[in-house]
């Protein structure tokens, strides 16, 4: 008889998993062009726990946060510099839209990222290829 392994998550990944289950309409409009390598061929992970933060969607392959900020972001500006600040500290650029950028024009929004990225991914290697 096989036995069933339970794995215990932490925290964090439950929280991660709460806020992907949450996500509001501008996250989730631009997580159907990123997901499943749809732009540029780049692969994009959302609410990534990062430190003490989530990244709202993060692509390791090109180094990118991308962050989505609604009309609150206005007033907390100096906790927004110091999270991207650590966020850079890591080694990755941080860039951020206004929900609304994203609900009135996903395109330009999505084109932007394409840019950041460096343009179309290269392709991935074959499987045999790798040393």
């Amino acid at each position: 008889m096989r036995k069933i392994r339970i794995i215990e998550h932490g925290p964090r990944i439950r929280r991660a998993r709460e806020l992907r289950r949450g996500d509001t309409d501008a996250e989730a409009r631009l997580w159907n062009a990123l997901r499943a390598r749809r732009l540029g061929g780049w692969r994009w992970k959302r609410q990534v726990p990062w430190g003490p933060f989530f990244l709202d969607f993060l692509c390791v392959e090109a180094g990118l946060v991308v962050e989505l900020d609604g009309g609150h972001h206005s007033e907390q500006a100096g906790y927004d510099a110091r999270r991207t600040a650590y966020i850079e500290r890591s080694g990755l650029r941080v860039i951020r839209f206004w929900n609304h950028q994203v609900l009135e024009g996903r395109s330009d929004v999505c084109d932007a990222i394409l840019h950041a990225c460096g343009g179309e991914a290269p392709p991935p290697l074959p499987p045999w290829s790798a040393a």
